[in-house]
């Protein structure tokens, strides 16, 4: 639409600017005619050359400005995009970095607590490993006891045996073994089986 304008637009001011070099020509006569008609030549010559170039522009160039326009235009907005993006992490950062000292505080008071209760934790445990080993040792310290009863009973009951086999020993004469063996048959023999 716009080419059709520019075309009659240049069209129009090629004729008018014909027409207004041959009225020169015509006032300034024979010589001067020709050289005016040489002059028309090279300016319609310069006016066939600059139309041509006007129609190739504007067959050519819109398409190539339309298309440069809107790779700048997806350019402007890939950058838009790229520097919001960007904004927003800063912001993100800003913030993160406001509530940084926050949480490193946190941190620290979570990791004080942990510490403390852990200790409690290790005195706990440690309170009662002591009381299973004071257990244990009261433990093996009555078995020990035990046993040593056990083997002085066992001492004594060997040692009351040898005493009172030698003192046997000493008194059980023959006769008496005499005796014994007697009263002892007697006793069997009131007895049903």
């Amino acid at each position: 639409m716009w080419r059709s304008r520019v075309y009659a637009a240049a069209t129009l001011a090629l004729f008018f600017f014909a027409v207004a070099l041959s009225a020169h020509a015509a006032e300034e006569g024979g010589k001067a005619a020709a050289e005016t008609a040489d002059h028309i030549f090279k300016w319609i010559n310069f006016a066939i050359v600059i139309g041509i170039m006007v129609w190739l522009f504007g067959k050519k160039l819109p398409g190539w400005f339309r298309s440069n326009a809107q790779s700048i235009s997806a350019a402007i907005t890939k950058a838009t995009a790229a520097r919001e993006e960007a904004e927003r992490q800063v912001r993100e950062a800003e913030t993160k970095l406001a509530h940084l000292q926050e949480e490193i505080a946190s941190l620290q008071a979570a990791a004080q607590r942990e510490a403390a209760t852990e200790a409690e934790h290790i005195r706990a445990l440690t309170q009662t490993d002591a009381k299973k080993v004071g257990v244990a040792a009261q433990a093996e310290i009555e078995a020990a006891e035990h046993a040593a009863r056990i083997e002085l009973k066992a001492l004594a009951a060997s040692l009351a045996v040898d005493g009172a086999e030698s003192l046997l020993a000493k008194q059980l004469t023959p006769a008496a073994q005499e005796s014994l063996v007697d009263t002892f048959v007697k006793s069997l023999e009131g007895r049903p089986n």
